[in-house]
């Protein structure tokens, strides 16, 4: 999007002036693949769309916003270790180009560099703005092993799976938010608003990709339709299917769901339970209900109202996606 686009512009120049040269380039040169691989650069964007929102210094955010996307990028590469994926943004996964043991060391040592990007930051405000990443990059990790015990867990609540996506997802968008605030100097209010408000938008993010895997435009999406289905993920439409579903119809999920592989007859007798149910248009409920979480959040931040006209087309652009 347009509105966009000059964020976007700033972290892709600062990865390109920030790229690793030093040796050992077995280590360094898998960090600079994952980062020159494409993505869409949000969390970054999202920091520094905050600094500016209050009128912040911009250069002095752009280190602090690269550590968000090193961070993140760091968390991906040990996620396809776990996952066995073998693409990441259409290109190979690291621990394929190189090795798993190569994508392990060299994860560690871009998250390393993700704090690195702080120490600029003078020390009332470093302080701060650690404590937030630093608790953050806890979250996140609770989130994946969460994710993981999923894998061996028939019965996930709808508590279970909120809690799952906010660290997986929500409080590295909310973190960015709180970040540039803080980096603006915004009083202590805002920047707690700002923080709710991307884990609110984190939330319903999550939730409108677990319902584009099954309900969107292959195309559109790109990815494997249903491939949530095919690898047995305990997604918003499964929980809310089982809720929804009397016993013959809990009994048919949890049996298609201990199917392993390609199979399409799984894919559509699961899809047919889930329109039988309508847990696509529940779930479209409950992305509704935390993006108007995220609104009531936003009008609570004592900013220009012009400038926060950009943090509501933002809401449209990443949850009124083709389907």
């Amino acid at each position: 999007m347009p509105f966009l686009d000059k964020y976007r512009l700033i972290i892709r120049d600062a990865i390109s002036k920030h790229k690793l040269t030093n040796p050992p380039h077995q280590l360094y040169d898998p960090i600079n693949y994952i980062l020159s691989i494409g993505g869409k650069q949000l969390r970054p964007i999202f920091l520094l769309m905050s600094c500016d929102l209050f009128k912040g210094n911009i250069e002095r955010a752009v280190k602090p916003a690269l550590g968000i996307e090193y961070f993140h990028n760091f968390s991906l590469m040990h996620d396809d270790i776990m996952d066995k994926a073998t693409l990441r943004r259409g290109k190979e996964t690291v621990h394929v180009k190189y090795d798993e043991n190569v994508a392990i060391l060299s994860g560690d040592a871009l998250m390393v560099k993700s704090f690195q990007m702080l120490e600029d930051l003078e020390p009332q405000l470093f302080k701060k703005c650690f404590h937030l990443f630093s608790q953050t990059a806890l979250e996140v990790c609770e989130g994946q092993q969460y994710d993981m015990n999923f894998e061996k867990q028939s019965d996930v609540s709808y508590e279970e799976y909120i809690n799952m996506i906010t660290g997986k997802t929500a409080v590295l968008c909310a973190c960015a938010f709180q970040m540039g605030a803080l980096l603006a100097e915004a009083d202590e209010e805002d920047s707690k608003n700002m923080y709710e408000f991307g884990k609110s938008l984190g939330i319903a993010f999550q939730i409108m990709d677990d319902y584009l895997d099954v309900f969107g435009n292959q195309k559109s999406v790109g990815k494997k339709h249903a491939g949530d289905i095919v690898e047995n993920k305990k997604t918003i439409l499964y929980i809310l299917a089982r809720q929804k579903a009397n016993e013959e119809q809990r009994q048919k999920l949890n049996g298609w769901y201990t199917i392993t592989g390609e199979n399409i007859d799984k894919v559509n007798e699961v899809l047919a339970i889930f329109n039988d149910l309508n847990v696509g248009d529940s779930c479209l409920e409950l992305i509704k209900t935390y993006s108007d979480q995220a609104k009531n959040y936003l009008d609570k931040v004592k900013a220009d109202a012009t400038k926060k006209q950009s943090f509501y087309k933002l809401i449209d652009y990443l949850l009124v996606r083709e389907s």
